[in-house]
Parts: C-alpha cells; sequence; structure tokens
C-alpha cells in the first residue's frame, strides 16, 4: 500500500513542479550571464501552468486590442514589481503557498468569467482592472520564489540586472504565450460554438484551478509534516525528488557553499 501512496504523491508533485526551479536549471545558472537569465524566465514563464491558465482568463471574453493591452500592462506592472523587488531584496516564503493563492487567481478569474458574482452571490464584482493588477502583484511574487531557489550571490547592480534579465525572459514568453491564446480564440470566438462552450470552458478554468490548489497545497504539507504520512521518509524523498533546499541534493549544496565563498 506503501508504494501505492508513493505512486500518488509522485505523479501529484510531477504537475506540482512543472514549472518549478529544475535542479539542471539551478546548476546551470549558478555561472550564468544576462542572456542565460532571460532564457530561463521565458522558459519560466512558459511551463508556467498557473500563470498561463490566468492569462487565459484574464483574455478569454476580450476582442479589442486595447482592453487586451490594458489589462495584460496591469499583469505585466504587477509581476514585475514583486519579481524584481522581492527578488533583490530577499522577501521569502514557502513556495508551495504562494503557488496556492496563484491557483485561488485562477479559480476567480473562471468564476469572474461565468458572472458568478452577481449569478451566485448577487454582488457586483470587483474593479477587474484592479484585481488583476493586484493578482499580478501575487503571481510576481510566486516566480520571485522560483528564482531565490538558486544562490543569487551578494546585492549589487549586477544582480538586479540579473533579475531584471530573467523579468524580460518573463515578459516575452508571456507575449508568446498571449500570441498562441489569440490566435486559437479569435476565430473560435466567430463560431457558434464558442457562446455554447464558453461557460463550460470557464467552468473547466476553475475545475483546474482548484486540482492546482489541491496540489500545492499537498506540496506544502509534504515539506512541513512529511514524517506524519503513511510512507518512510526515505520514500517520501525519492517520490519528491527533493522539494526544498532542506531536502535538496547535497552535490547542489556544495555548488551553493562554494558560491558563497566566493
Amino acid at each position: 500500500m506503501k508504494y501505492l501512496y508513493a505512486l500518488l504523491f509522485l505523479l501529484i508533485s510531477t504537475f506540482a513542479f512543472a514549472h518549478g526551479m529544475s535542479l539542471e536549471d539551478q546548476q546551470r545558472i549558478l555561472q550564468a550571464g544576462f542572456p542565460e537569465f532571460a532564457w530561463l524566465g521565458a522558459k519560466h514563464m512558459l511551463t508556467g501552468y498557473d500563470h498561463l491558465l490566468f492569462l487565459f482568463g484574464v483574455i478569454f471574453f476580450l476582442t479589442k486590442f486595447k482592453d487586451i493591452l490594458k489589462f495584460v500592462t496591469a499583469f505585466t506592472l504587477g509581476h514585475s514589481i514583486t519579481l524584481i523587488f522581492a527578488t533583490f531584496i530577499g522577501i521569502k516564503a514557502n513556495y508551495f503557498l504562494i503557488d496556492s493563492v496563484i491557483a485561488l487567481t485562477v479559480i476567480y478569474k473562471g468564476f469572474d468569467n461565468v458572472d458568478g458574482f452577481k449569478k451566485y452571490l448577487d454582488v457586483r464584482p470587483p474593479n477587474l482592472l484592479m484585481a488583476v493588477f493586484a493578482f499580478g502583484l501575487i503571481h510576481g511574487f510566486g516566480l520571485s520564489t522560483r528564482l531565490q531557489q538558486v544562490p543569487l550571490g551578494e546585492k549589487s547592480l549586477h544582480l538586479l540586472w540579473k533579475i531584471v534579465s530573467f523579468n524580460i525572459g518573463v515578459e516575452v514568453g508571456q507575449v508568446v504565450a498571449l500570441t498562441v491564446m489569440l490566435f486559437v480564440l479569435v476565430p473560435w470566438r466567430k463560431t457558434p460554438s464558442f457562446n455554447k462552450f464558453s461557460t463550460a470552458a470557464n467552468v473547466g478554468l476553475m475545475f483546474v484551478g482548484g486540482l492546482l490548489l489541491l496540489m500545492q497545497l499537498h506540496g506544502y504539507i509534504h515539506t512541513k509534516y512529511g514524517e506524519e504520512f503513511p510512507i518512510s521518509k526515505d520514500d517520501h524523498y525519492h517520490a519528491h525528488q527533493a522539494m526544498d533546499e532542506e531536502i535538496a541534493p547535497k552535490e547542489l549544496q556544495g555548488l551553493k557553499m562554494l558560491h558563497k565563498a566566493r
């Protein structure tokens, strides 16, 4: 039975870590320059299913370019602020908890898209532009927690430019992702199936957001209360592939200490 638990936890963790900082990325970035940081930022955004799902929800019903630009700019401004400043200053938090809140933003946008505030709560929905900006701050903090998984060195202008390079990469990845989304959405809006299935699509958005929330909470519980699960600590370690620094591979810890000593 414990092997069944281990397999289940491993499958869930695979999704929960899909856009985390891989060991390969952590090792490569130790000596990386600005282009590598930009590439890592683009890669992180393009594999960041939670960020992409939220953006998909934001632009789902937007048909005018100026509206798309307005909301995407608000989201970009928000996540750029927290990504740059939280990383540079060194504000840290458990990334599973932050990603749990990000999952809630996905659920929120799906609920807003089905007009849930009026239909089910009988209230006016909050100002969407301000909500998107606020959620951008949360998404940026999530990006920051992932970037801070690697040793970035002492605070300096050089470090700031590395973080900015990462953020530029994130924006490039976001533009690529938005282009693909619009390529799918624009022609779909012109078909009868859009009105028929738009509600189902946003209910699906909420459902996936709920799954992501459970996965991230699962990851948080395992990092804090791993010994209370019905599998041994050793099995738990192998199932999760070093969830956080406390159980990170020793060779990466050695690289971090070497980097700090320089």
